[in-house]
């Protein structure tokens, strides 16, 4: 009877997974919990205690873009990191490095370019938006740093074209330490416009990131 239970448990947390996937491609569900949550209803299992970890999740969310939106998918995110570069440019005062899903290559329909910032202080950037004629929105963002250690960083966002580019700023000290990946809880991924240019002359996809050195983390 264990051994049973262990398999209907596994095959439950492999549902669990593929759902959490779909929901966050298909729907734009960013934040994994959500993801999670939903899934678990969807499948009439919501007081479920065998979820999928974060990672699992992501690894699925590639897997489904492969199956099922193949070259749509890698052109969208040749796109947005085409506009994370030219954002980058842009904004290259503030030292930015690119973070998230347009970096990791699971971005798609519902993705924005993700970037960091570095500033003395955040008024530097409001007045270089408001030099330039550009409207944003502000925001701000809790962010862990280490496992007890949270902070609230202000963000940015303004649309370019049909891209939303959202901005964290930090000040200059946060180059030295990335907060912690909501994926794997090890300090975030950051690539610098160097790296990025890197991958975009490659094939563009995930594996690309095994031989780009990811500067500035």
């Amino acid at each position: 009877m264990a051994k049973q239970a262990t398999t209907r448990d596994q095959r439950m947390r492999q549902r669990l997974t593929q759902e959490a996937a779909r929901i966050m491609v298909d729907e734009g569900v960013r934040d994994y919990y959500q993801a999670k949550r939903k899934a678990a209803v969807r499948l009439a299992a919501p007081d479920t205690q065998n979820m999928p970890r974060n990672r699992e999740i992501q690894e699925a969310v590639a897997e489904y873009q492969r199956l099922f939106q193949g070259e749509g998918q890698a052109q969208r995110l040749r796109e947005l990191r085409e506009a994370a570069c030219e954002a980058m440019r842009f904004f290259g005062r503030f030292r930015p490095r690119l973070v998230g899903a347009v970096l990791d290559g699971t971005a798609g329909d519902w993705s924005d370019v993700s970037l960091h910032l570095f500033a003395d202080t955040p008024e530097e950037l409001d007045l270089f938006l408001m030099d330039n004629g550009i409207p944003f929105e502000w925001a701000e963002r809790r962010l862990r740093f280490k496992r007890d250690a949270w902070a609230t960083m202000p963000v940015y966002r303004f649309v370019a074209g049909d891209v939303m580019v959202d901005m964290t700023v930090f000040t200059s000290d946060g180059l030295r330490q990335a907060p912690l990946s909501p994926v794997d809880g090890q300090p975030m991924s950051r690539a610098n416009l160097q790296a990025v240019e890197a991958l975009l002359a490659g094939s563009g996809g995930q594996d690309d990131l095994l031989d780009i050195p990811l500067a500035g983390r």
